[in-house]
């Protein structure tokens, strides 16, 4: 799928919040970070509206996406595009010259050209080797992972990362499956995880939550998230704004959790004497959570499940960095 043909989600919404722009304006300034870079949808968007003196930097663990980000770069000397994980982002933003942002975007989850493509293993509609990094040059596969992990942290992982209640049911069939063949394929996993699956869902796929699961875990993407959204606040300007696209509860419930947190501050003991003043609040929510609209689900399935979180951040109280 080519950039051209890869359809962004809440693309407006997005880009209107991310840039801080006025419905219709047509110019802006400042530092910007897409996060998830992936086809570069919203960085296009973004770009057509962005003044001479911005900048622009994106994200991606995926190859694929850092030579589609390449050739972006080649056409607009206001965009770069850095190869890892936006939760490396202050070292991101150091290497790009960047000391403070004015908006950060992140579109979670795997991209529509990901799950089509079935060399990457990630869809357990097609066959293809068990794979499922983001970047296939950087840790152990699906496959590595699901022929060696015991049985319990299996189950552990299709519960906590895929809230599958079938997990230790789904996690047994495995183990006792690879004790004759290791697993390689996309679709004999599958396979076993439906056998094992007692209760379909009504239209929903046996072994989906098996393999979100796997996928987030084998990509770190809860963990990165948590990194990065600690490290916008970070480096966000005063009214720089934090942009947040997720695709199922594990992801939305952490960033409103965060959002939440940093709206309202630390939590006070009960009875503790504190002024108003002393409780530290970084970010104000803007969005909080906004789905996307009849039109867009009817042409983009995907955009159904998407969740657009918005947040800006606050001005510095005394003793934190400028």
């Amino acid at each position: 799928m080519t950039a051209a043909q890869h359809v962004s989600v809440m693309l407006d919404e997005a880009v209107q919040w991310w840039g801080g722009l006025d419905p219709g304006a047509a110019q802006a300034s400042g530092c910007f970070i897409d996060g998830t870079f992936g086809r570069g949808g919203h960085s296009r968007a973004l770009l057509a509206q962005l003044g001479e003196g911005a900048q622009l930097l994106g994200i991606d663990k995926d190859p694929q996406a850092i030579a589609e980000g390449q050739a972006l770069a080649a056409e607009d000397s206001r965009f770069s595009i850095a190869q890892g994980s936006f939760a490396a982002l202050e070292s991101l933003c150091a290497e790009a010259g960047m000391d403070r942002l004015d908006g950060l975007l992140l579109d979670l989850g795997v991209s529509s050209p990901q799950l089509d493509d079935a060399t990457r293993g990630f869809s357990f509609m097609q066959d293809g080797p068990l794979d499922m990094r983001m970047d296939p040059a950087r840790g152990i596969s699906a496959a590595e992972w699901v022929n060696a992990a015991p049985e319990s942290e299996l189950a552990d992982v299709f519960f906590q990362y895929g809230e599958e209640r079938f997990s230790r049911r789904m996690a047994r069939a495995i183990v006792e499956r690879r004790q004759q063949e290791p697993f390689a394929r996309t679709l004999d996993l599958a396979e076993v995880v439906k056998v094992a699956n007692p209760r379909w869902e009504k239209h929903k796929h046996p072994a989906t939550r098996v393999f979100q699961a796997i996928r987030i875990h084998i990509n770190g993407e809860l963990d990165d998230l948590q990194a990065g959204l600690r490290a916008a606040v970070e480096r966000l300007s005063p009214g720089g704004r934090l942009v947040v696209i997720s695709f199922h509860s594990l992801e939305d419930r952490l960033v409103k959790r965060f959002m939440r947190l940093e709206a309202q501050g630390e939590p006070v003991p009960k009875g503790l004497p504190l002024p108003e003043s002393a409780i530290r609040r970084r970010l104000k929510v803007l969005v909080k959570g906004k789905k996307a609209t009849e039109d867009e689900v009817r042409s983009n399935p995907r955009s159904r499940s998407a969740v657009l979180r918005v947040a800006e951040r606050l001005q510095d109280q005394p003793g934190e960095r400028l």
